[in-house]
């Protein structure tokens, strides 16, 4: 199955998202693959029997959130230099969203831009991270603060790469899923309720419906001027929930699970949905073995982390809600006590 990106309303590039088995790649340049142990120790060999090259280089950096910085982008850039990568050279990102984001971004700064391709190996990066271009690292102020939007030319998911995939890092990836069903869909949130996904092809339907549902919002907005920034769902409450937990505590589809949960919070607060849409959400989140509950220390503080999230703007919160299930608002100029209202329904877990 084929998907395209076509960016006709911002600039002149289209490229596909194969869902298939990993075809034959080979380029009459140089390539560096760009990975971590945990990836390449399962699916190297792999790769490299799929791939021809003039020269072929393969960069292994840390695995983990925590390692998701400059510093690691500028041993990629460096490793680039000290194989004499040019402007006809071409990174790939093997792994998950951390390695995707990484590794656009390294292309993005190497001579001013090099191509890339995005090869994802968990659910999480293949129905969401590894689509639409999206780059960067974190600092200490918060997540993907310092990145790019940096298209690849080309997106290969092969859903084999998930059965080596730990239960814990596929929910993870579920939790995408769901954010994308809640803001678009109620007939694929309808299915997920009943979806058997330890079965091959309930996992293949799920990423192909997730990956067109991106590629349709990527279309229209490419650099989230509008309807782009509803795939943030969850993301302003699960930034601020990372960050506090200086993200070794949840893994970012666990935290956006939370950040659905204290979003719709919010969505029940402001008239938009009811307590019942919001249970149903929280079941099949529950049912996917994602975390639904978290403990605020301290409202106030929590309250101001979200002003260090990019989708705040002269000192407005914009928050990404749910209007009932299968739609969506943006809603901004909230007033701070109705938000910490609903914080401190956090302060004993929900």
């Amino acid at each position: 199955m084929n998907v395209s990106i076509k960016l006709a309303h911002t600039q002149d590039i289209t490229y596909d998202i194969t869902i298939d088995r990993l075809p034959k790649l080979t380029f009459d340049t140089s390539v560096v693959v760009v990975t971590n142990p945990t990836v390449s120790g399962y699916h190297l060999d792999k790769l490299l029997a799929n791939i021809s090259a003039t020269n072929l280089h393969i960069v292994t950096i840390p695995d983990g959130e925590g390692y998701k910085t400059l510093e690691t982008v500028e041993n990629i850039l460096n490793e680039c230099f000290d194989h004499k990568l040019d402007r006809k050279s071409l990174l790939i990102a093997f792994g998950g969203g951390v390695i995707g984001d990484m590794t656009g971004f390294t292309a993005s700064l190497y001579q001013r831009g090099i191509d890339f391709i995005q090869i994802p190996t968990t659910l999480l990066s293949q129905v969401d991270a590894s689509v639409g271009g999206k780059t960067g690292v974190n600092n200490k102020y918060g997540k993907n603060l310092i990145g790019a939007f940096y298209q690849p030319k080309a997106v290969y998911i092969d859903p084999a790469f998930l059965e080596t995939l730990p239960p814990r890092e596929f929910s993870a990836g579920v939790a995408e899923v769901v954010k994308m069903a809640v803001m678009f869909d109620r007939e694929f949130f309808n299915y997920l309720q009943g979806a058997d996904l330890t079965k091959v092809e309930s996992i293949k339907e799920m990423i192909a419906k997730s990956v067109s549902l991106k590629a349709w919002v990527v279309n229209q907005d490419e650099k989230e001027a509008g309807i782009r920034a509803v795939l943030n769902y969850g993301h302003t409450f699960g930034h601020v929930v990372e960050n506090e937990t200086n993200y070794t505590t949840y893994l970012h589809g666990e935290a956006v699970a939370i950040g659905m949960v204290m979003a719709n919070e919010l969505s029940i607060e402001l008239g938009l949905m009811s307590r019942d849409e919001a249970d149903e959400i929280k079941a099949l989140l529950d049912k996917s073995n994602l975390p639904t509950t978290y403990t605020i220390e301290d409202v106030d503080s929590f309250y101001e982390h979200f002003f260090l999230d990019k989708k705040s703007a002269r000192g407005s919160i914009k928050f990404i809600l749910a209007n009932g299930v299968g739609d969506h608002k943006i809603v901004s100029d909230i007033d701070e006590n109705i938000v910490k209202k609903v914080l401190a329904r956090f302060e004993e877990e929900v």
